[in-house]
């Protein structure tokens, strides 16, 4: 079994504490994904994880094995970094085995392991091959079959595919799922962009300067997040939140308009400052209101987005269909799905339950 644990797991710079405590188990075969803003501390934990950093305290398991203090080789870890970082003098064959060769195998055993991972990989066609003839998403390719050559416990992914365009990384991540689903490892993969997480894992790490935010399956976090950061970093476009009040046992929030929303148990009887949120596709355009300001609509073919300024000040986006439903300079009314809104303390952001 390769499952990883983390136990309080710390990184300092000299004085400078950038990873604060971290606890976290993943199980054996999982796909797990290290997800948040620039600066978060996502990679600096998957260097730690690989030995590229130095662990400041706390303990690293793989497996039943403590390798906290082993170097990276010893780890049993393979990596596959942003850049692919691929041998230009070599061909495609040489640059999967090269691990191996610097490992002492035989040709034999490198041969076979190296079939299998191009079999995985559709690269038969492509072995004798020189990067620069390849494209980007084939070189990411070779750069993931040198990793599966190895044969290690736990694959790491640093953002690989963050270097390819739009249509190269949709297609890099239905490859890099069904790898993961073929060979059944476990796998840590870093990013800052949400969609990938959410398509990808099975399990999602939320981090914010060096502290983990919540742990989870993606609907979960989706559908339940903590607090307002995981509400606003999970999902596309991002949760809409507006200033609101709890008085006498009704919600009031101008930003949104007249809520009939009911209130959590934690909130009766009380009078506070509350967050209140609400996703684009759980609002509607109301053509008969006129209290929103439409700045602009976009349409992107199968579905809108019209982004309003709410008399309160902030700014909002509502999903619409097809067509967009509100022209440019429109004044329109919101509907809410009230039973979808959520609610924030206004000091510590924790959400209200």
């Amino acid at each position: 079994m390769s499952g990883l644990t983390l136990e309080s797991v710390i990184k300092r710079y000299n004085e400078i504490q950038v990873i604060h405590g971290v606890d976290l188990q993943i199980e054996h075969g999982e796909f797990c994904v290290f997800v948040g803003p620039s600066g978060c501390g996502k990679s600096t934990l998957l260097r730690m994880i690989a030995g590229l950093e130095e662990t400041s305290d706390g303990a690293i398991h793989i497996g039943e094995r403590d390798v906290t203090a082993l170097d990276p080789a010893e780890r049993g870890v393979a990596m596959v970094f942003q850049t692919y970082a691929l041998y230009p003098h070599m061909s495609v064959k040489e640059n999967m085995g090269f691990g191996l060769r610097m490992t002492g195998h035989g040709k034999q055993e490198i041969d076979e392991k190296v079939a299998k991972a191009s079999q995985i990989l559709k690269l038969d066609e492509y072995l004798d091959r020189k990067p620069k003839a390849l494209s980007g998403g084939q070189r990411q390719r070779v750069a993931i079959g040198r990793a599966i050559v190895r044969g290690p416990d736990v694959f790491l992914f640093d953002e690989p595919l963050s270097n390819l365009d739009a249509e190269l990384r949709v297609e890099m991540r239905v490859e890099i799922a069904r790898l993961h689903k073929e060979i059944g490892a476990t796998m840590i993969y870093v990013t800052h962009d949400q969609v990938e997480a959410m398509t990808l894992a099975d399990k999602i790490v939320v981090l914010r300067a060096g502290r983990i935010e919540q742990v989870g399956a993606p609907m979960d976090l989706y559908r339940d997040p903590d607090n307002k950061f995981v509400a606003g970093f999970i999902g596309s476009p991002a949760m809409n939140f507006c200033q609101g009040h709890v008085r006498d046992g009704a919600l009031v929030c101008d930003g949104f308009g007249p809520l009939n929303a009911s209130l959590p148990a934690s909130l009766e009887g009380q009078e506070q400052g509350v967050i209140v949120g609400i996703r684009p596709q759980h609002m509607a355009i109301d053509r008969d209101g006129d209290s929103h300001l439409v700045e602009l609509s976009e349409s992107l073919g199968g579905v809108s987005y019209v982004y309003l300024r709410a008399p309160s000040g902030e700014q909002l986006v509502v999903e619409a269909g097809e067509d967009s439903p509100a022209a440019n300079g429109e004044r329109v009314g919101l509907s809410l799905q009230s039973e979808r809104i959520m609610l924030f303390d206004a000091q510590s952001e924790e959400r209200l339950r």
